[in-house]
């Protein structure tokens, strides 16, 4: 089984094609970091015409790496959202296009079900199991139980864990991108130098929050002198890093329980998104699976971030159980990976 993966949610535009053995053959990103940072953030209409200026050249791209012809496929998987809708429209439309001249399956993949289920096509593992899903706009922990069955049990009830670093970087002044800056700057830093809050840490329930750390960081950003000094910078970064891997391992840590309880035959903690490569995170979750019983696994560092592999082998999970789409497939905004979880307001459950 071949597939095609478009992936055009955000800033990353991709192309891959991956088959039934959990091979990638081709997999191909273009960052838009150079066209956002002069904004210091990702501006949506530069998004959009990005993907649509690069995502043929991309997709021709892929396929020769593969060494492989449109007659070749079993379909085109393309993520319907959610996202930033200019993107995803650019790729769905593509995906539709292919799909239809080449006389393919078309799969409409949930850009969340591509990261929850990319340690499948890294580890083979089998459902069901824990992930945590940590991204720029999204921050939730899910019972993974199949293709198109999840469960979640936490959500962020107002930012996301990877805003929040992008926001603390701007802050403190080290720049865009945010997170990979924050962490540079952290590995230099005292992260016990300065008293900063663990949100939600210690409360019942599962859910995140880190709007009051970003304005605890803000505060203490005020109170030095400014413009910081490097090794100023470098012990806020470390302590809100520190701050912001205490709090999710405490949440996870009570995510676990619960998970173990309804769900005794999963053996696997999953981390995914982009908040995912982060060192001191890390680190905090092999600790906590090692003493909760449950395997860490986390995808290798490029297949965290936005990519296409992920969206071709979710296509491949669901054409496998018949899961297509028609050609009237309307593109996604938001696209809840459980829709029957209750309702809450923040950006990392905008989808």
């Amino acid at each position: 089984m071949l597939i095609l993966g478009i992936e055009t949610s955000c800033d990353e535009t991709a192309a891959a094609i991956v088959d039934g053995e959990r091979t990638i053959l081709a997999d191909v990103v273009l960052s838009q970091l150079d066209e956002h940072r002069p904004f210091g953030g990702i501006v949506p209409e530069i998004a959009a015409r990005s993907h649509l200026h690069h995502i043929d050249r991309l997709v021709a791209e892929a396929m020769a790496r593969a060494g492989i012809g449109f007659g070749d496929l079993d379909g085109v998987a393309a993520t319907g959202g959610p996202g930033l809708i200019g993107g995803v429209i650019v790729g769905v439309m593509t995906g539709k296009a292919l799909a239809l001249a080449a006389g393919k399956p078309f799969l409409a993949v949930n850009h969340l079900e591509g990261h929850a289920l990319t340690a499948r096509l890294t580890h083979g593992i089998d459902f069901p199991y824990l992930l945590l899903l940590a991204s720029g706009g999204h921050c939730q922990l899910l019972a993974v139980e199949g293709v198109g069955r999840y469960t979640r049990l936490g959500a962020t009830i107002d930012d996301a864990a990877g805003e929040a670093f992008d926001k603390a970087a701007k802050m403190i002044g080290l720049g865009y991108p945010g997170g990979p800056a924050l962490q540079r700057a952290a590995a230099l830093g005292d992260e016990t130098r300065f008293a900063l809050p663990r949100p939600m840490k210690g409360k019942p329930g599962c859910d995140f929050s880190f709007s009051g750390l970003k304005n605890a960081v803000r505060l203490l950003v005020e109170r030095l002198p400014r413009p910081l000094g490097q090794q100023d910078a470098a012990d806020v970064a470390a302590g809100f890093q520190a701050a912001v891997a205490e709090s999710i391992a405490d949440r996870t840590r009570r995510a676990i329980r619960d998970f173990q309880v309804r769900w005794p035959a999963g053996r696997h903690l999953v981390v995914a998104g982009g908040v995912a490569a982060n060192t001191r995170l890390r680190q905090s979750l092999i600790r906590l699976g090692s003493e909760t019983g449950l395997e860490f696994l986390a995808p290798p560092l490029g297949l965290c971030t936005d990519n296409a592999a992920m969206i071709a082998w979710a296509g491949i999970e669901r054409l496998r159980l018949g899961l297509v789409d028609g050609l009237d497939f309307a593109p996604r905004p938001r696209w809840p990976l459980d829709p029957n979880a209750r309702k809450l307001s923040g950006a990392g459950v905008k989808a």
